[in-house]
């Protein structure tokens, strides 16, 4: 009894000196880590309404014919420009597609003293709107496009030593600019618009016989619009 005892005792050693040896050689379980359903990042969309301002820059040529008289032929204006814009955007894929109005107060004007008594008869262009369509296509949150529509206008005409005659003038735009959204809402564009106002008539009481005038415009606008 006393040699099982002293073996069950030697053997109880032996298995307690080799576990920790067996257990070394065992593979550890991998970690995993805990599941996390993925945050899911909605598409930018150019889609909704907007209201911005803008401001920039008008050159152009203006021309003055009097009626049995002669022409004064093109001469220059120039000028700025500020004022407010109003829009919608509707997105399809990557189209956009849009309506735009806007309306500034203009200072673009000039003068030229052909067939006019010295300082010379003035064009000057006092306030400035358009009604346009835009399309364009985007890459995420960059938007080039081209933009079209109506324009409209107030001359105001001074023949020198004269009292002046302001008529309103309706006519057509087109160009293209591109935009880009930042920080959410807000974006800002640079556009470029080829303006004609037609022309409208300067009468007798103002500048001696009915009068022509002529008003077309190459204008530069940056803006900043806050989309809802």
């Amino acid at each position: 009894m006393k040699r099982f005892l002293l073996a069950l005792g030697a053997g109880l050693l032996a298995i307690a000196v080799a576990t920790p040896s067996f257990a070394a050689d065992l593979p550890r379980p991998a970690y995993k880590a805990p599941f996390r359903n993925p945050v899911y990042v909605a598409p930018f969309s150019w889609t909704g309404f907007y209201v911005g301002i803008n401001g920039g820059y008008g050159w152009g040529k203006t021309n003055w014919t009097f009626t049995g008289i002669g022409s004064t032929g093109d001469f220059n204006t120039k000028g700025g420009l500020v004022g407010g814009t109003v829009g919608y955007n509707l997105q399809t894929g990557a189209y956009v597609f849009g309506i735009e109005g806007d309306f500034d107060a203009s200072w673009i004007k000039g003068s030229n003293s052909t067939f006019c008594v010295a300082p010379g008869c003035e064009t000057k262009n006092q306030w400035f709107s358009t009604a346009r369509g835009r399309v364009g296509y985007a890459w995420d949150r960059f938007l080039p496009y081209l933009t079209g529509g109506a324009a409209f206008g107030s001359i105001k005409m001074t023949p020198a030593a004269n009292p002046s005659d302001t008529k309103n003038a309706v006519g057509w735009t087109a160009g293209g600019g591109v935009e880009w959204a930042f920080m959410g809402e807000w974006s800002a564009k640079l556009e470029y618009l080829y303006t004609d106002l037609g022309k409208v008539t300067c009468g007798a009481a103002s500048c001696g016989v009915d009068t022509d005038v002529t008003f077309k415009a190459n204008i530069v606008r940056a803006g900043l619009n806050y989309r809802f």
